[in-house]
């Protein structure tokens, strides 16, 4: 018997099925990782945009993670949708207690389709009971200047600035992610105490991008859980994320913001 490498997830559930929880079980199965999860809340949602949130009992929230924890061989874990600060520090305990080697957190405010997914005054616990416990942290664009009360950075030079004063937040290592740019290339900032690296990738014109960001925090959570190191797991992800990305218009599910095709490897 060979052990599967086992990731978790600790996110909100999309019940359309194209982000959050169900997006990060598609991407670890895709990618030969085992997930397990832990449902930090319910969303009423499809691809047009957010009806509803129902937040679980933080407590609960814990009771999830410690059966995952107490029982499986956790290699890496994924952070995405909190909720509500309670869930934040039962998280942040969490992760004091069970020490996982990776912790990949997807700082989720806002949805692809605009809904607010984090309650303001949650945003200060986020800064400071999660990110430190971060080996990597990806915030797009907007989640990135709304993280340090900033406008958004608009050229190279003030998307590293903002990296590095990301790490100032405890972080081991920040990807910014350029989905929100403009031009003919989407590129992607790794930045870290070794430097910065520009990763870039054709940007391709679809409005199914549904569940993107959780997608790609996801992948790399699995590339971790595979022992690869941070800069390998990444670029294999954002490999991942563009194949996935221009396969995306094949799928054809719903009228909005579609999700992308986690399985185009398979068919």
């Amino acid at each position: 018997m060979v052990a599967i490498p086992i990731a978790l997830t600790i996110a909100g559930s999309d019940s359309s099925g194209g982000a959050g929880i169900q997006a990060d079980l598609k991407t670890f199965a895709a990618l030969g990782v085992y997930g397990a999860s832990a449902i930090t809340a319910l969303t009423a949602q499809n691809t047009k945009g957010v009806a509803g949130i129902h937040a679980v009992p933080a407590e609960f929230v814990t009771a999830q993670i410690d059966a995952v924890f107490s029982d499986l061989d956790v290699k890496a874990v994924k952070i995405g949708m909190v909720a509500q600060l309670a869930t934040i520090d039962a998280i942040a305990a969490s992760l004091m207690r069970w020490s996982p080697g990776h912790v990949v957190l997807d700082p989720v405010l806002v949805a692809t389709s605009g809904d607010r997914l984090l309650a303001t005054e949650a945003v200060e616990r986020l800064r400071t009971g999660l990110i430190p416990r971060a080996s990597l942290i990806t915030p797009n664009l907007p989640e990135a200047a709304a993280l340090l009360d900033e406008p958004i950075a608009s050229d190279e030079a003030a998307i590293e600035r903002q990296g590095r004063r990301l790490l100032t937040l405890g972080c081991r290592s920040v990807l910014i992610k350029g989905g929100h740019g403009q031009g003919s290339e989407s590129i992607d900032y790794l930045v870290s105490g070794h430097g910065t690296l520009a990763l870039p990738a054709p940007r391709i014109a679809t409005q199914n991008t549904h569940g993107t960001g959780c997608s790609l925090s996801s992948a790399i959570a699995a590339g971790l859980a595979k022992g690869e190191d941070l800069e390998s797991a990444v670029r294999h992800a954002k490999t991942f994320i563009s194949a996935a990305i221009a396969a995306a218009d094949r799928l054809g599910v719903g009228h909005g913001h579609g999700p992308i095709h986690h399985f185009h490897r398979f068919y």
